[in-house]
């Protein structure tokens, strides 16, 4: 037997597996991947999907490889999203699903993301480190431990996952709504269409004004990203030009989704959370909602009025999941436009926001401007800010030097949470590190002053700049 190789594989990250093509993730790379999660997963039949990426098919097919040389069966579902992936894993009741994507990275890269048995993820310290280590030490192509190769087939999931997405809101409390979808050719569209024959179907009365809808592997609107807002400017425009009652545009593999009132104006995922809170509440009394702490008090304030619990925890969907899956909670949303669904196996959908939105409009005669507006002006907020630092926790230190002393609550939970009281109101801020590049986020929110929270953004971004790379 050949000796197996020590190979480091950069690809891995905290939460996933994402790398630039050639260099950090290739085909062999990939099987190597696959016969290293079934070694230590060992699933008898794992679900596979792709996004549009030229290389997703090859490097699904890879996987597919790897894990048919360990014996697994293969059940490919195609060109997906990886919310469904998430769906698929339980729905046929097999033991793991991987999907390749790399949602927003630069085209040069790609990435997997893995789940197992009931779309539990497989990050960090649940199981990723031990297949990273399996994977780096995979012997020769032509060795198995098995001798029989697995199967492999293919089946499409789209009609039960969107019978699923359906079960989500009253049909009959949609009211007539022109909604602009900007897929940035990605794969959102295939869902968009099955929605729109079914709400044909329904007699549900949507008008879609379809943008960057066919799914195109050289991006030519660019890399799908709306948390950039560079690439906002098509979808803000279209729902001025259209006279569209709101708009949503999706990163590359949708499992968020992003919302444009009927003005055109982007909202921030921080009110977008509370208004989800609100709606699960009124359907799920007393029920505990989790959230993420860089930015609170809206989202506190609405599960409180309804009767809810809040529950806070780590930003990142490995620790919302898990806390979760330990709290039994009905929903949980992080402001950077993941959001969470315990019947939606406690995954982030970047479909089910929006119809619960629609929905909330339509119930409440109220467009989506003064829905959002009313929580913009009782708790106004920064929105994330990111600044490229040569130390980032040198630079976090600074900051905390400089106000610990002042704030009357301190959080650790997640980087550095202070709030503080003063003469003209109340205001707090969460500083934080990226897990995966050298840049500290910064997030500010203040109780009614507009005013007093681009006072102190300003002021805690001065510290920061004499850290600037």
């Amino acid at each position: 037997m050949a000796e197996p190789k020590m190979t480091p594989l950069t690809c891995f990250k905290a939460y996933d597996i994402r790398g630039k093509l050639g260099s950090e993730l290739d085909e062999k790379v990939a099987y190597d991947i696959g016969r290293a999660y079934a070694r230590e997963i060992k699933p008898k039949t794992v679900v596979l999907g792709g996004d549009v990426r030229a290389t997703s098919d090859s490097l699904k097919m890879a996987l597919s490889e790897g894990l048919r040389a360990e014996g697994v069966d293969t059940i490919d579902i195609g060109l997906v999203g990886t919310e469904e992936i998430y769906f698929a894993t339980p729905y046929l009741n097999v033991d793991g699903g991987i999907m390749v994507t790399a949602s927003h990275n630069p085209i040069d890269y790609n990435g997997i993301k893995m789940v197992r048995k009931d779309s539990i993820p497989v990050s960090g310290d649940s199981g990723l480190i031990s297949i990273k280590a399996s994977a780096e030490t995979t012997p020769w192509i032509n060795e198995t431990s098995h001798s029989k190769l697995g199967t492999h087939k293919t089946q499409s999931i789209l009609a039960p996952y969107v019978e699923k997405l359906l079960t989500y809101i009253d049909v009959k409390n949609i009211k007539r709504l022109k909604i602009v979808v900007n897929s940035g050719n990605g794969t959102a569209g295939h869902v968009i269409d099955a929605l729109e024959l079914e709400f044909e179907q329904l007699n549900i009365p949507i008008e879609f004004v379809k943008l960057f809808h066919q799914p195109n592997a050289n991006f030519p609107n660019g890399i799908p990203n709306p948390l950039l807002a560079e690439n906002r400017k098509a979808t803000s425009d279209a729902v001025i030009e259209h006279n569209a009652d709101l708009g949503i545009a999706w990163d590359g593999d949708f499992d968020r989704c992003f919302l444009f009132d009927e003005n055109g104006e982007f909202i921030e995922g921080y009110y977008i959370v509370g208004l989800l809170a609100e709606m699960f509440l009124r359907k799920n009394k007393c029920e505990k909602i989790i959230h993420d702490p860089r930015l609170t008090w809206n989202t506190e304030d609405i599960i409180k009025k309804a009767g809810g619990e809040a529950v806070k925890t780590k930003t990142g969907h490995a620790f919302i999941k898990e806390r979760m899956r330990a709290e039994n909670a009905v929903y949980g949303g992080e402001m950077s436009a993941h959001h969470y669904f315990r019947s939606f196996y406690y995954c982030d959908s970047g479909m089910i926001p929006w119809l619960l939105i629609i929905e909330l409009i339509s119930i409440s005669n109220k467009s989506l401007s003064k829905l959002v507006n009313e929580r913009i002006s009782l708790y106004p907020s920064s929105g994330e800010i990111n600044l490229n630092i040569r130390t980032p926790q040198e630079a976090i230190e600074a900051v905390k030097k400089k106000y610990q002393t002042k704030a009357y609550e301190a959080d650790l939970i997640d980087g550095v949470s202070f709030s503080f009281i003063e003469k003209s109101g109340l205001w707090r801020f969460n500083l934080r590190c990226s897990n995966t590049e050298p840049v500290v986020r910064l997030n500010v929110e203040s109780k009614g002053s507009r005013v007093l929270m681009r006072k102190k953004t300003k002021e805690i971004v001065s510290v920061l700049q004499e850290f600037r790379a």
